[in-house]
C-alpha cells in the first residue's frame, strides 16, 4: 500500500502544480464561483453543456494544491459525460474523501484523494469544485460553497 500511496501523492502534486483544463473556457453555457471560507480557496468552474453531455469544462482561481488538484481531476473525470452522471460520481468521491466506502474501480484517478480522510479540514478543499459544479447544474443562485 505505501507503493500506491506514493504514486497517488505524486498524482495529486503533478494536478496541483500542473492543473488540467486551467483557463476560461469560451462559449461556456454555464459559469460559477466557489468559495471555501475556512482556508480562502477561490475556483470558477466553466461548462459547455450539449444536449446534456458535459462537452467541454475548465476552471480557474487559486487555492491549495489539494483543491487544484480535485478541480483538474475532476474536468478530466467530467468532460464528455452526461450531465446525470455528475450527482453519482460526486457522491462517491464524497463518500471517499470522508472516509465512507471508496470504490476505487468507479473513481479512477479521483481515488488518488482518498488519502484526505486523514486530515478532515481538507475535505472541503478536496469537495469545493464538485459543490460548485452542482450549483451550476442544479442552477443555484450566488457563488457556492464548501460549507
Amino acid at each position: 500500500m505505501p507503493v500506491l500511496d506514493e504514486l497517488y501523492q505524486e498524482l495529486i502534486i503533478d494536478h496541483g502544480r500542473n492543473p488540467r483544463n486551467f483557463g476560461k473556457l469560451k462559449n461556456a453555457t454555464h459559469i460559477k464561483e466557489g468559495y471555501n471560507p475556512l482556508c480562502g480557496d477561490k475556483i470558477t468552474i466553466y461548462i459547455s453543456e450539449k444536449q446534456g453531455v458535459i462537452d467541454d469544462i475548465s476552471f480557474d482561481g487559486e487555492g491549495c494544491a489539494i483543491s487544484m488538484a480535485s478541480a483538474s481531476l475532476m474536468t478530466e473525470a467530467l468532460k464528455g459525460k452526461p450531465v446525470k452522471y455528475v450527482d453519482q460520481l460526486f457522491a462517491d468521491f464524497q463518500h471517499c474523501v470522508m472516509g465512507q466506502t471508496c470504490e476505487t474501480k468507479a473513481l479512477g484517478k479521483l481515488a488518488a484523494l482518498a488519502g484526505v480522510r486523514k486530515f478532515p479540514m481538507r475535505v472541503k478543499c478536496a469537495t469545493l469544485p464538485w459543490h460548485t459544479v452542482r450549483a451550476i447544474l442544479k442552477d443555484e443562485k450566488g457563488s457556492a460553497s464548501s460549507e
